[in-house]
C-alpha cells in the first residue's frame, strides 16, 4: 500500500473523528447521552450488517470461542467508552473532554507489559508523568484561573498566580466529574485497542468492526433500558445529528484507524489520533464559541507531549 494513500486516509480519519464532539453537543440539546451513544453504534452496526453477513459470513462462522469472547469484551469496553465520554460532554468543555479521552494510547503503552508482553522504555514513563501532570492541570482548568489580571495589584502577589475554589467545592464541581468521565473513556478505549490489536491480525476489517460495534450497541441499548430512557420522541434534527455521528466519526473515522493497523504500526496509528483534540478545539471555537482557558491549553500541551513521547518510543523507534 503506498504511504501517500495511507497518510491521506489517516488525515481524513482525523477530520472525521474531530466532528464527533460537535455532533454530540448538538444532539445533547434534546437527547440523553446514553441514547446518543446507543443510536450511534446501532446505526453504524446496521450499516455494516449487509456487507458483513453476506460477504464475510464464512469468516464470521470460523471464529473460535476465544475470539468471540475477546470480541465481546472489546465491544463491552467500547460501549463504556462511548457512554462515559459522551456523558462527559454534558459537564465539561469540548477541549477538556477530548484532550483527556485522547490519553487512550498512553494507557495502552502502560498496560502493554501485562497484556501484550511489551516492556515500555524510560520514555514511556517520562511520557506518562507528563500526561498525568497535564491531566491534573486540565482537571483544574474549568474551575481555577491562571493570570495576573485576576488578582488585585499588590506588591507581594506571586509571579504565576493560580486561583482555585476550596477543595470541597472543586471535587464537587460538574467540570471535575466531566473530566473524570472523559478519563474513564480513555481507560476503556485502551482495553478496546489492546484487544483489537490482537484480533485485527486474525480477522479482516469489516467482520471485526461489525462484531465489536454490534456488541457495543447491544450493551448500550441495555444501559438505556436500565436508565429507563426512550429511543423515540426526539426532534428530527436530533436524529440527523446522531446519524452524522454514526456515518462520519464512527464509520469513516474509527473504521479508518482500524483499517490502517494493517499497514502501520499500532503505535504510529495511536500517535495520529492526537490530531483529534486540535480539530475538535478549532471546531468548538467556531461552532460552539468555546474558548479554552489558559490552564486547559497548558495542560493539553503536556498531555499531547506525553502521549507522543510514550507512543513514538514504545516499539523502540
Amino acid at each position: 500500500m503506498p504511504k501517500s494513500r495511507v497518510a491521506l486516509a489517516i488525515f481524513i480519519a482525523i477530520l472525521a473523528v474531530s466532528t464527533a464532539s460537535i455532533f454530540i453537543r448538538f444532539a445533547q440539546q434534546d437527547a440523553p447521552s446514553l441514547v446518543i451513544a446507543a443510536i450511534r453504534l446501532t446505526l453504524a452496526s446496521l450499516a455494516l450488517a449487509p456487507f458483513a453477513l453476506f460477504q464475510h459470513r464464512d469468516e464470521i462462522r470460523s471464529l473460535t470461542r476465544r475470539e468471540w469472547l475477546l470480541a465481546a469484551l472489546s465491544g463491552l469496553f467500547l460501549s463504556i467508552h462511548f457512554a462515559s465520554w459522551i456523558t462527559s460532554l454534558e459537564y465539561t468543555t469540548v477541549v477538556s473532554s477530548v484532550v483527556l479521552v485522547s490519553t487512550g494510547p498512553l494507557w495502552v503503552a502502560l498496560l502493554s507489559p501485562v497484556f501484550l508482553k511489551e516492556t515500555p522504555s524510560r520514555w514511556v514513563w517520562i511520557g506518562m508523568t507528563l500526561a498525568l501532570l497535564g491531566g491534573l492541570i486540565v482537571g483544574l482548568g474549568d474551575s481555577c484561573t491562571l493570570g495576573l489580571d485576576t488578582l488585585p495589584v499588590v506588591a507581594t502577589r506571586p509571579a504565576f498566580p493560580l486561583a482555585c475554589p476550596p477543595l470541597s467545592d472543586l471535587l464537587a464541581g460538574s467540570a471535575f466529574w466531566g473530566n473524570f468521565l472523559a478519563l474513564l473513556g480513555a481507560w476503556t478505549v485502551a482495553g478496546y485497542l489492546m484487544i483489537g490489536r490482537n484480533l485485527r491480525a486474525k480477522i479482516s476489517l469489516v467482520p471485526y468492526i461489525f462484531i465489536v460495534y454490534g456488541i457495543a450497541s447491544i450493551a448500550l441499548l441495555g444501559y438505556v433500558a436500565i436508565a429507563k430512557q426512550s429511543l423515540l420522541g426526539y426532534p428530527q434534527l436530533t436524529y440527523l445529528w446522531m446519524l452524522c455521528l454514526a456515518l462520519i466519526p464512527q464509520l469513516i473515522g474509527h473504521s479508518t484507524y482500524n483499517w490502517a493497523l494493517r499497514y502501520m504500526p499500532a503505535s504510529l496509528v495511536s500517535i495520529t489520533t492526537l490530531g483529534e483534540p486540535i480539530g475538535s478545539a478549532i471546531l468548538a471555537f467556531f461552532l460552539l464559541g468555546e474558548s479554552p482557558s489558559a490552564l486547559t491549553l497548558f495542560g493539553g500541551m503536556f498531555i499531547l507531549m506525553g502521549i507522543y513521547l510514550a507512543s513514538i518510543t514504545k516499539n523502540g523507534h
